[in-house]
């Protein structure tokens, strides 16, 4: 069994991710979760949030190079300190915390590189104030510092049933220019492979179409020229897939019941639904690269910040996912 640690790192000073955090920590399943619990961030804005949200925690500082000094005890809290200033201890998201954030990423990242610790969680961070419109969100970030020969792929899962988009945060008027056979064969495969080393299952995969009941007036149809050859090349791989199918008509019961993944063609397409069907009780995974990656599948909610009222749901789905995928 793997008892690296598992590195998080805590994103956007100014979510409300440190709270969930909090509130998890009394949980069950993080006190019996095996892997050490290695926080990335600010320890002092953290420590002095955790005493402003009424909750008591001793934290132990660590450099990045002495892993050996982390304690496994559920009354302390591992921390690399990343320094950060502020001047309140709740306030509202700028761009004063892109700089830290990107100094957090980087030590897990390189912690990652090194394979010292067994994957990473991110909080959520504001893709206004700390991706600028560089990235289209943290994948294309992550496939950046990692390495541009990768191939990172948005996976929504839930158990249940998982989605990903062909398309991350595109604009919907640049969609169409943007589906072609290598992104879809190339993001397929990386689905499969993935369901198969760390979930241990061949999944069966749905795919939809770009067009309203995949039908178009134009000239051009891209689920005849594009995605159904797509499906048949995968076929021919030994991929289990079927489709493509009508979005509209797709997330029905009959089918959540059978199909493992739905890969759509543009974002909201199949985050919309699966958000529907699951609130916060599924998590956002980049598949693709040379380490897993995994976030709540919130944002960083910065109205709610300091209410103590956040769904801790998709985090401890997120913590849950490593205890089953590094018990083996």
């Amino acid at each position: 069994m793997n008892y690296k640690p598992l590195a998080i790192v805590l994103g956007e000073p100014y979510s409300t991710f440190q709270e969930i955090i909090l509130k998890s920590l009394k949980n069950k399943i993080l006190t019996k979760y095996q892997n050490p619990l290695l926080f990335i961030g600010s320890s002092d804005l953290f420590e002095k949030q955790m005493l402003s949200l009424n909750y008591s925690y001793k934290i132990n500082i660590i450099k990045f190079n002495e892993l050996k000094k982390i304690k496994k005890n559920k009354n302390i809290i591992n921390f690399i300190d990343v320094k950060f200033r502020y001047k309140k201890i709740f306030d509202k998201i700028s761009f004063e915390s892109k700089n830290y954030i990107n100094k957090s990423f980087e030590i897990a990242i390189h912690l990652l590189k090194k394979n010292k610790v067994s994957g990473m969680i991110n909080g959520p961070v504001s893709k206004k104030y700390f991706l600028r419109k560089k990235f289209l969100g943290i994948t294309e970030y992550l496939q950046d510092k990692t390495g541009k020969n990768y191939n990172p792929v948005m996976l929504i899962y839930n158990p249940k049933i998982s989605v990903s988009p062909i398309t991350t945060h595109l604009p919907i008027k640049y969609v169409a220019k943007k589906i072609n056979k290598k992104n879809i064969i190339s993001s397929v495969i990386e689905i499969n492979k993935f369901y198969k080393k760390k979930l241990k299952k061949k999944p069966l995969i749905g795919i939809l179409g770009l067009n309203p009941h995949c039908e178009t007036v134009s000239k051009f149809s891209e689920e005849e020229k594009i995605i159904l050859p797509s499906v048949k090349t995968l076929l021919k791989k030994k991929i289990n897939i079927k489709g493509p199918f009508p979005a509209d008509t797709f997330f029905l019961k009959k089918n959540i019941n059978k199909y493992d993944v739905v890969v759509g063609m543009y974002h909201d397409q199949v985050l919309t639904p699966i958000k529907t069907l699951f609130n916060f009780d599924a998590i956002n995974i980049t598949i693709g690269l040379p380490f897993i990656r995994v976030s709540p599948d919130h944002g960083p909610n910065n109205k709610m910040l300091g209410l103590n009222k956040s769904d801790n749901k998709s985090f401890i789905a997120a913590i849950n996912f490593f205890k089953n995928i590094n018990a083996d």
